[in-house]
């Protein structure tokens, strides 16, 4: 198969810049699923999401189409990776508690997925997607990322992004929905972690090979003076938006 390949270029800077998602969210998967055997973190992409679950979970099957992305993915005991996509994996069917897709979901062909994820799921097993978009730190530092996210970046952003600033509100779901609480998704970072995660973001790095510029470099000062101390550490927020059912 082919697929969407955004990453495998700055597998490294992605690995070592993307923010991580509530620990209470692993805790509540675990919980609902039937058991804690076995995990699948389809589209892992460098395994943070994978090294999370594989506290919660006996095992965990990481796997992503990228082999760069997987080249610099965080190994665990408990972890094993694979290069597959997800629509076609070389899990056994009935064979996992817990399916999960972090800020990957729409890059996949959506009906293969869910296909592949109930042959895998065992009996009242869990499938949980989640995504976030836009992040906050105040009007100040968030008035100049707007000016990257919009005006300069905006342009290079891939048309599935529209998907992920929905929350995925408007994909298909076709599994018996789970109640969820509210997760809060928040980083405290100083500000040259903040520009790190500006220059992970996809639009980023395609407006720097469309144009052989880093766009971050032209908001820079202004972000610095911006933000005011650089080693001050600010509480930096996404919203985040989980969706959560059973087979």
């Amino acid at each position: 198969m082919t697929f969407k390949d955004h990453f495998s270029a700055h597998a490294a800077i992605y690995r070592e810049a993307r923010p991580d998602y509530p620990r209470a969210l692993y805790e509540f998967l675990a919980k609902a699923s039937p058991s804690t055997g076995r995990a699948w973190d389809a589209g892992c992409g460098n395994g943070q999401a994978s090294v999370a679950l594989a506290e919660c979970f006996d095992e965990v099957i990481a796997t992503d189409p990228s082999a760069e992305q997987i080249a610099n993915a965080v190994e665990r005991a408990n972890i094993s990776y694979r290069v597959e996509p997800a629509e076609q994996s070389s899990l056994d069917p009935a064979s996992v508690d817990l399916v999960c897709v972090a800020q990957a979901l729409h890059w996949f062909d959506l009906t293969r997925f869910h296909e592949e994820a109930r042959r895998v799921l065992k009996p009242r097993g869990v499938v949980a997607f989640w995504t976030y978009a836009d992040c906050r730190v105040d009007a100040g530092v968030d008035a100049q990322k707007d000016r990257l996210y919009i005006d300069l970046t905006g342009p290079y952003w891939p048309p599935e992004r529209a998907l992920v600033e929905s929350g995925y509100a408007s994909l298909p779901f076709p599994f018996e929905r789970i109640a969820t609480p509210r997760f809060d998704m928040c980083m405290h970072w100083n500000l040259e972690h903040y520009l790190a995660y500006l220059r992970s973001w996809s639009g980023t790095q395609r407006y720097i090979r469309a144009l052989e510029h880093d766009p971050v470099s032209l908001l820079e000062a202004d972000l610095r003076a911006a933000w005011d101390d650089a080693e001050c550490v600010r509480e930096v927020r996404w919203d985040f938006h989980l969706h959560c059912g059973r087979v």
